[in-house]
């Protein structure tokens, strides 16, 4: 390891470490404009000169050009190297607009920051300006090429790290422009990263635009919400709302980056229909009242009912405090629940979560180091995106990326797709493990393997069989193999198979790992803490019957569970009490007797379960109450003192439970982390919430704790002979609960299609473009034609789109006959 000194500080640092992130070590941040810990080193700013003094290189050098090498003694205030830099941002500044007061960059950038204290106060160049045209790049990020000074991250970032090529370079010179051959909409969905990139101003967040300074916020860690990952952002808040939402760096998990999904789904805490008075009946009351209640009721419901007449249920986007508080609260009472599994994917999250142990498991980060990745039934794009860089990294690294999964997969570089139609990918995977239980020295366990196969076709008749054969070759010759799988609208043997075939991996030599893709931010969470006897459906079947008269429902939308719409909305007209607790406006929440609404996880501190088992802790970004834009309608608030926040009488969903219970209000037990673990034993080492780590706990998972090799497959039954499979998929944009809430994020939702593979299309005599009518089981929809040949033959897929939500199943898979599907014609 090369021992140099910096600034009269010695300091050894590992093999190939470039001398500017050995000055950063020291805590001496050297200037630059091009380099980013995230892309690496480009020379292009020429900002980060010093000067070397001894050693094998002499004179003034780039800093993040030069490893550092033994002996090398390097100086940052050298005169020389410090006049340097001065020349260096003059040029840069010749044509800058000096536009600071209106810039929304104006106080936190980097251009500014270096100008200021390299001394540049007065310009000297007198002559005209190069001026730019700026260009339009759609709702999420503004333009102004001005500010520019041609640092190449912005083309570097989104043509290298996330494999867009919309956005470049072009012209000469000092004619060199920044953006699309024509003005249009980012395709990348990663594109609002070029805001916290770019060192300047020249692209800037445009739904907060002018809506304050840094200075203005309340600035707090948060942990992002829209899907099972658990990246890290920090919220801006200020006049009692969300205003934008930055990524923040994680080294266990997203890295530098966020995606835009995450970075703009923010805006339901502002929304003017969110529920912010407490109603009983269908009139409004205060918040503890409408708790009082709602407590008396429930327990007269208890006493004529029995507590077994009363259930609860909560879902995957409720914090680990609330999820907890449901199942104590049911346990102390006896009522039944609570009921987590409103998803239709419950089942394979609880059985992804009892397969993952804490050897298998790896991070987000983690899987940028592998060598050969498999996704089984997965859309890292549609369904977690942060995956998709993460695997891009991998792939530039080196790694072999294959997907296996029916669905045309879309990823921004190349990768092997394996379009199995899902019947189909236990077969797929067969011949993975079978291929792995005869590598030693397995010997009894891959005899066990191959025994739990049985039943399971050997995959002759897949499509591209030897193609399947031959990546398992490159499975065992890697050296950190890694397997993801989903579990959307995976078949229910694939998470255990998958399980399976990285623990067979793991034994015969590669360091191989597991990833699990959920379908919520807290799916761990809720896989943790359900009552595995009791499903959704069982519990609207026990409503039917008249055995549930009550139910307790906290911040979930029953209408997103996997029942019928009409089936769901006579169940709960049977009810005699319906009590709802949640911040959004839903379909659940307009048919609750006793409405109570919360705090959202912005507003009050929150814990979560990522999908490798992390907990991660959200402290409050601000107070709450209702946003001086709706106090104030429209105009400046109300000039009145008043003791308290308007609109801040509500609560946290778990503050206001042990209420319900028959507990005073403001009850709950202060001391969280103890009374988790009487929730569920992996949740007993969790440290108090003032000792979080940043990177969150990662909860010690028993090894193999499910069970490995099951031995009775799931048999999917007969299917009619050229029946289809539709599959409801999801988007990066428009599918995910909160963030389809967001206004922002509206434009960027795809319009409602139905993909097919051309062949089948030719069969019901269809083109791109053409419309049909499909009876999906549920209702009937008229939507237009996308043909793809990355698509599984005899498979359907339609993304889900609020506007067919009444019209499309609610599982994930349902089968269809040839006759649910036709052309539709202008008199139909």
């Amino acid at each position: 390891m090369p021992k140099l000194i910096i600034d009269n500080r010695e300091i050894t640092v590992p093999e190939g470490t470039k001398v500017i992130e050995a000055a950063e070590r020291l805590g001496i941040m050297i200037p630059r404009f091009c380099y980013h810990p995230a892309l690496g080193s480009v020379g292009a700013c020429r900002v980060c000169a010093v000067k070397c003094l001894e050693g094998p290189r002499k004179g003034i050098q780039m800093s993040c050009m030069i490893d550092a090498q033994d002996g090398m003694k390097v100086s940052t205030t050298d005169a020389e190297a410090v006049d340097f830099r001065k020349h260096v941002i003059e040029w840069l500044m010749l044509h800058h607009p000096h536009d600071c007061p209106v810039c929304d960059e104006g106080g936190h950038c980097l251009l500014q920051d270096l100008t200021v204290s390299g001394g540049q106060g007065v310009r000297r160049y007198q002559g005209p300006k190069r001026t730019h045209t700026d260009q339009h790049l759609g709702p999420l990020v503004a333009h102004e090429m001005n500010r520019c000074i041609q640092c190449y991250r912005c083309v570097r970032y989104y043509q290298e790290f996330t494999g867009y090529e919309d956005l470049g370079v072009m012209q000469i010179g000092s004619r060199v422009y920044y953006g699309r051959f024509r003005p249009g909409t980012l395709e990348s969905p990663f594109s609002g990263n070029l805001i916290d990139i770019c060192p300047t101003g020249v692209y800037t967040d445009k739904p907060s635009r002018y809506r304050g300074r840094r200075w203005d916020f309340e600035r707090r860690p948060a942990v992002c919400l829209h899907c099972s990952l658990g990246c890290h952002v920090t919220v801006s808040a200020r006049y009692r709302e969300v205003v934008r939402q930055e990524a923040r760096f994680s080294e266990s998990v997203n890295g530098h980056f966020i995606c835009d999904r995450g970075r703009y789904g923010f805006p339901y805490v502002n929304l003017p229909e969110r529920p912010r008075s407490a109603r009983v009946d269908g009139t409004e009351t205060g918040w503890e009242a409408a708790l009082k209640i709602a407590g008396e009721r429930l327990e007269s419901a208890a006493w004529k009912t029995g507590p077994q007449g009363i259930a609860v249920v909560g879902s995957a986007r409720c914090g680990l405090e609330t999820q907890g508080m449901l199942k104590r609260l049911a346990d102390a009472k006896g009522w039944r629940g609570p009921v987590f599994d409103i998803d239709p994917a419950a089942a394979n999250v609880r059985t992804a979560v009892s397969r993952l142990d804490s050897d298998l498991r790896v991070s987000l980060r983690e899987i940028e180091t592998a060598d050969c990745i498999v996704v089984v039934s997965a859309d890292p794009l549609n369904e977690s995106p942060m995956l998709a860089p993460a695997l891009r990294q991998a792939r530039r690294n080196g790694a072999r990326v294959a997907v296996i999964d029916p669905r045309p997969a879309s990823l921004p570089f190349q990768f092997d797709h394996f379009p199995v139609a899902p019947d189909d990918l236990a077969a797929a995977m067969a011949i993975l493990i079978r291929k792995c239980a005869d590598k030693e020295p397995l010997s009894e366990l891959g005899k066990t393997a191959v025994r739990s196969l049985r039943g399971v076709s050997d995959g002759a008749d897949i499509p591209d069989a030897d193609g399947l054969a031959a990546l398992y070759d490159d499975l065992h010759d890697s050296r950190r193999p890694v397997i993801v799988c989903g579990t959307h609208t995976a078949p229910p043997e694939i998470p255990g198979m998958a399980a399976d075939l990285a623990l067979l991996l793991r034994i015969a030599g590669p360091r191989a790992g597991l990833f699990y893709v959920m379908p919520g931010p807290n799916s761990f969470g809720a896989a943790l803490l359900s009552d595995p006897a009791l499903s959704f459906g069982d519990l609207v079947s026990s409503i039917e019957e008249g055995e549930t008269k009550a139910l307790v429902v906290a911040e979930s939308d029953l209408f997103g569970s996997g029942i019928d719409w009409d089936r769901l909305q006579n169940a709960l007209n049977k009810l005699e009490l319906l009590v709802t607790l949640d911040y959004i406006d839903s379909q659940t929440t307009r048919a609750a007797r006793i409405l109570i609404p919360t705090l959202t996880a912005y507003e009050t501190p929150s814990l979560s379960i990522n999908n490798e088992g992390r907990v991660q802790q959200s402290p409050a970004a601000f107070r709450g109450g209702d946003p001086i834009a709706r106090t104030g309608g429209g105009e400046h608030p109300p000039r009145a003192f008043r003791r308290d926040i308007p609109g801040r009488e509500m609560g946290a969903a778990w503050t206001a439970l042990p209420t319900l219970g028959g507990r005073n209000p403001g009850s709950a037990p202060v001391n969280l982390t103890a009374w988790l673990g009487d929730a569920h034993p992996a949740l007993t080492s969790l440290p108090e919430s003032s000792d979080f780590p940043p990177d969150g706990v990662r909860l010690p998972l028993a090894e193999n704790a499910g069970e490995r090799f099951q031995t009775d497959r799931f048999s999917h039954g007969e299917k009619e002979e050229d029946a289809l499979t539709l599959l409801v998929a999801d988007s990066t944009f428009g599918t995910e609960e909160l963030s389809s809430l967001s206004p922002i994020l509206k434009e960027l939702t795809p319009s409602p299609c139905i993909q097919i593979h051309p062949e089948d299309a030719a069969e019901f005599d269809l083109s791109t473009g053409d419309a049909v009518r499909i009876d999906t089981g549920a209702g009937t929809a008229v939507l237009p034609v996308q043909t793809t040949d990355r698509i599984a033959r005899r498979v359907l897929v339609i993304p889900r789109h609020r506007d067919l939500d009444d019209r499309l199943p609610r599982e994930r898979r349902t089968v269809l006959s040839k006759t649910a599907i036709r052309k539709a014609t202008e008199d139909a």
